[in-house]
């Protein structure tokens, strides 16, 4: 019987890192969907095609910025103002 107990606990395991990994996403939406309301994108009329395509060139970008890190060249700080969010200098509404 210690096979099922253990197929058992296993499918707990399983169900508990499921429901973590939920979490994680709905954590992680929450975090853009705040980031996107507060630089005022939530408001606009932006086609789902040309967000993702811009959600794209910032992950290109990041994804850059972690290699030249890992590289051994250190990474631009931030900028942690939030003069010009969602302007339209900052933010393109062609699509």
């Amino acid at each position: 019987m210690a096979a099922k107990s253990s197929i058992l606990d296993i499918d707990a395991q399983i169900e508990k890192l499921r429901e973590r990994r939920r979490s994680l996403i709905v954590k992680s939406a929450e975090r853009f969907a705040r980031a996107a309301t507060k630089a005022g994108l939530a408001e606009m009329e932006i086609a789902d095609e040309e967000v993702d395509r811009i959600f794209e060139e910032i992950a290109v970008r990041f994804r850059n910025e972690e290699r030249k890190g890992a590289a051994g060249a250190s990474a631009p700080a931030r900028r942690t103002t939030d003069s010009g969010a969602g302007t339209p200098e900052t933010v393109s509404n062609d699509g």
